[in-house]
């Protein structure tokens, strides 16, 4: 049976186990790379950057990690705020025009989410790859991005409906 995060965070704790953070960073930098990607719009080496810098930022903080969410949500919080860093201008701009950006286009009729996330305003991008995605609830974005609960439902609404323009739902025949 494989050590729990809890034990493994324990012997890199106690002893700086090279082992133990390999096997913690095995365990958890996938997901917080493939969150990293999504929010910094598909930017391969801006996602990898993310990582490492969430990575340098929460080993120091291992030992103030107090359990009261799962370890791979504390360490998706160093990723958040490493890619909010990146962002150029604040996260929350007003949109005139939500569908400035191209729509994805595919000649077999799939749909590339990915693609179609990456054009969406950072702030938009954010809350609904938090939310849709990842399952963050609304108090936890609020959290991680220093917004109100109610900015975050108002921006998921939007995102929504920015991501299904650029999806162009109306164009897909969809049989039940």
């Amino acid at each position: 049976m494989p050590p729990t995060d809890s034990e493994l965070l324990e012997a890199f704790v106690g002893d700086r186990s090279e082992r133990s953070f390999l096997a913690l960073y095995d365990r958890h930098a996938g997901a917080m790379y493939a969150l990293a990607y999504r929010l910094m719009g598909g930017r391969d080496a801006d996602a990898a950057d993310a990582l490492q810098e969430a990575w340098t930022r929460a080993l120091p903080r291992l030992t103030q990690f107090r359990g009261d969410s799962a370890l791979r949500t504390w360490l998706c919080g160093f990723v958040v705020n490493c890619c909010r860093e990146r962002f150029r201008g604040p996260l929350f701009e007003p949109i005139l025009d939500l569908d400035v950006g191209e729509r994805p286009h595919s000649t077999d009729h799939t749909i590339d989410i990915d693609r179609a996330l990456a054009t969406l305003p950072p702030g938009y991008r954010a809350i609904v790859v938090l939310h849709d995605v990842e399952g963050y609830t609304h108090r936890e974005i609020a959290t991680l991005l220093g917004i109100d609960e109610g900015t975050s439902k108002s921006q998921l609404s939007r995102g929504r409906g920015a991501l299904r323009r650029r999806l162009d739902w109306r164009a897909l025949k969809v049989r039940l």
